[in-house]
């Protein structure tokens, strides 16, 4: 697989009102949904820096286990490709998702900082997590719209000057989930990785919904944490632990069980 070392960026907060064809967001919740003022390119992935996996050990799966992380492991082996009219068609419905008012003038397009991107072709960033990662944004977009647009449109909290660009840590967090659950691994090394793959066996959307369930927890700890530019790392961090413990806890049947799901609307 390709190296998935992908850098994060931090973006200024917009402070006046933007047009979004016929609608208008105010300032009133103090919309920041990606700007051109970027901070930095020099802030690596912290999913990047080591894992917790003992490779000395594996956790046997079932034969329909292992045909679902089968299956996940095809997945994110896609990488973006450009010249695929699939993975054409669904950035452009990404784009119609997150804004449904306005057109997109092109798939390379400055349009795309709005939503958090680090320039005008979006297909640079992904190579940090590959298609799956314009999968898990649009399967987000799809299943949890308010939650979605409240993330994008940072319209929850009292937020930091600075915030985090949105689809630039979706991104991130693709790939810290393909890592804290072993996925690239024949079998899973570590009791994560071999959790998940029960709730994958009995949902085959299970990585997508774990994604936005880890999206919106990262973006409450964030809040929590009045978090700003330079403590991205360090809220990835404390995401990774909780979404790690609520993973092991004993009740846990289902994902819906997991009690950051009761953040997404």
């Amino acid at each position: 697989m390709e190296d998935r070392g992908e850098s994060f960026v931090a973006v200024r907060r917009i402070s006046q009102g933007f047009e979004r064809g016929n609608s208008t967001c105010h300032s009133s919740s103090e919309v920041m949904a990606g700007s051109t003022a970027w901070l930095g390119r020099g802030l690596s992935c912290v999913c990047a820096q080591g894992t917790d996996i003992d490779t000395r050990r594996s956790f046997d799966v079932t034969p329909a286990q292992e045909e679902c992380l089968q299956k996940l492991q095809n997945r994110i082996d896609v990488a973006y490709d450009g010249s695929i009219p699939e993975h054409q068609e669904a950035l452009r419905a990404l784009w119609k998702a997150a804004f449904p008012v306005e057109e997109l003038h092109g798939l390379i397009s400055e349009q795309w900082k709005d939503m958090g991107w680090q320039g005008k072709d979006p297909s640079t960033d992904f190579r940090g997590a590959g298609f799956i990662s314009l999968e898990n944004l649009l399967y987000f977009a799809r299943n949890f719209q308010k939650s979605f647009q409240d993330l994008l449109q940072k319209q929850e909290g009292d937020r930091a000057l600075w915030e985090y660009p949105f689809a630039v840590a979706g991104v991130n967090i693709t790939f810290m989930l393909i890592q804290i659950l072993d996925i690239e691994a024949i079998k899973p090394r570590n009791l994560v990785g071999a959790t998940f793959l029960k709730f994958l066996a009995e949902n085959e959307s299970a990585f997508d919904l774990l994604y936005c369930i880890t999206f919106k927890l990262m973006d409450y700890q964030w809040l929590a944490m009045h978090a700003s530019y330079m403590d991205f790392n360090t809220v990835m961090k404390s995401t990774r632990r909780q979404i790690e413990r609520e993973l092991l806890e004993e009740n846990i049947k289902r994902l819906e069980d997991l009690p950051s799901y009761r953040l997404l609307n």
